[in-house]
């Protein structure tokens, strides 16, 4: 099976529903697809419902865990800072993509800014605000936390 053909597919299903942008992605584990997504950030109103995300959601549910260690995702183009961020904190190790982030820029998706709002020490209040507040209380549930998680190691 051709599995970046199978992620193209999914990509081309919002030509016809318009779901949300032309994105699609499947994971693969021992050779079979266990996830599939496309876009459906305009249906769902959800900025998050990217291809690479709802494969990842898909996949984790038809697996029974959040850890996809051991998958492979083929996803129609070059993974946004989101996405990319998920397929890291999910263990996928190796990604498949067919359009680069130019070709997606070329069509009116632009990541650039949030890579250039990372690259630049988050210095950049047009795009967004980050404050840290009421450290001293939230701390407490961290501790908690590693006290009751941290003796299991």
């Amino acid at each position: 099976m051709d599995f970046m053909k199978e992620a193209i597919q999914e990509s081309k299903k919002n030509l016809a529903t318009g779901d949300g942008g032309p994105f699609g992605a499947v994971i693969v584990k021992d050779g079979v697809i266990v996830g599939r997504g496309h876009n459906e950030v305009l249906v769902n109103h959800d900025p998050t419902c990217h291809g690479e995300m709802q494969a990842i959601r898909n996949a984790c549910q038809n697996l029974g865990t959040h850890d996809l260690t051991g998958c492979e995702l083929y996803t129609s183009a070059e993974p946004c800072p989101m996405c990319l961020s998920a397929i890291i904190w999910a263990n996928i190790k190796t990604v498949y993509y067919g359009n680069s982030a130019q070709d997606a820029a070329a069509i009116g998706f632009r990541d650039d800014f949030i890579y250039n709002y990372i690259e630049n020490g988050r210095q950049d209040a047009d795009t967004l605000t980050l404050t840290q507040i009421n450290r001293e209380e939230a701390i407490t549930v961290f501790k908690d936390y590693a006290a009751k998680h941290m003796t299991l190691y």
